[in-house]
């Protein structure tokens, strides 16, 4: 019996271990045929807004890839491997110290998003307060090393413009999770369901269930808001955008508004807010703040994990306190 299970249990693992590879190696290969071929078609087809698109929504979604998986096998990791009782005892049981805990711990996961939106839904099946779990969402993308070391890469001698990245962020973060304890409601949040492993409740078959439930079902929706965001590129003219560079207060919430459309990945985007020079340093934390916690990828992986009614409400006020934050913090700091 021991040894049936034993190779029961080899099997499984290697057999994920040959999913993972060879769904790695099909999705990098997909990926680069359509972005070399995308917009060569479609110059083909006399039609360069197309092409520009294509490269756009090709451009988000490769991004986002990589993140996404590593998110479903940490996600996957945690639901099939970790015990309940460890999140019990690392965690508060306060909610109030709880939320800053789990938003602190953002620092430890280097990854964007797309990563967070799973393992903050396989910390609440695991019994972590929503609060705790949603500070950890928004914080992840935005505090971890990679990011920091980005920020600092793109505006060399501004060691301020961390700093202020990092505390505009966790402050986001916190709050946010302290605003969903004292006013959220259990009707607006579905909490995503345990997936199933079938016949079998091995660790290596719930970790397989889990890997291809969260993978497949957040893929769909990333699809969905880079296709949003490609739109929006190729919609609205830069010069339009230029208009704005001369008014302070607007060219905070315009930079905030693009964050949302641009889908920019947390560890590229302090690029893209240095590339903005016409702006202000507070329009561009502003960018930089806004943009890991609220887009329309991530809005539409939140809508699909835990419902459209959670994801307006949850990403409009998280818009309105990271904007805030941004203000504040860039003010003191900057």
């Amino acid at each position: 019996m021991e040894r049936g299970g034993l190779a029961d249990a080899v099997r499984l693992v290697v057999r994920a271990v040959v999913y993972v590879v060879l769904g790695g190696f099909a999705l990098v290969t997909i990926a680069t045929v359509a972005g070399a071929l995308g917009p060569a078609l479609a110059l083909d087809l006399y039609t360069p807004p197309v092409a520009a698109w294509w490269t756009v929504f090709t451009a988000v979604v490769v991004q986002g890839i990589p993140f996404l998986l590593l998110g479903a096998l940490v996600s996957a990791a945690i639901g099939a491997f970790v015990p309940e009782r460890v999140f019990t005892r690392l965690l508060p049981r306060s909610p109030a110290l709880a939320v800053p805990v789990a938003g602190a711990a953002g620092a430890v996961l280097p990854g964007c998003e797309c990563a967070s939106v799973p393992v903050a839904g396989s910390l609440m099946r695991r019994g972590v307060a929503p609060a705790a779990a949603l500070a950890f969402l928004l914080s992840a993308p935005a505090i971890n090393p990679v990011v920091l070391v980005a920020t600092s890469l793109a505006f060399p001698g501004q060691p301020l413009m961390v700093v202020a990245r990092f505390a505009a962020s966790l402050v986001t973060a916190v709050a946010m999770g302290w605003l969903w304890a004292r006013f959220g409601r259990k009707e607006w949040l579905r909490l995503p369901r345990t997936p199933s492993a079938g016949n079998d409740a091995s660790c290596a078959g719930s970790f397989m269930a889990g890997l291809q439930h969260d993978f497949l079902h957040a893929g769909g929706f990333l699809v969905l808001g880079a296709g949003a965001a490609a739109t929006f590129n190729i919609a609205v003219p830069r010069s339009l955008l230029d208009v704005f560079t001369a008014f302070g207060w607007v060219s905070v919430l315009l930079l905030a508004l693009l964050a949302v459309v641009l889908c920019v990945c947390s560890e590229a985007d302090a690029f893209v807010a240095a590339s903005l020079s016409g702006f202000g340093p507070t329009a561009q934390l502003a960018f930089m703040v806004v943009g890991p916690m609220v887009d329309l990828k991530l809005f539409a992986l939140q809508a699909g994990t835990f419902g459209r009614p959670f994801a307006i409400r949850f990403s409009s006020v998280t818009w309105m306190v990271a904007v805030v934050s941004s203000v504040l913090v860039g003010w003191w700091v900057l």
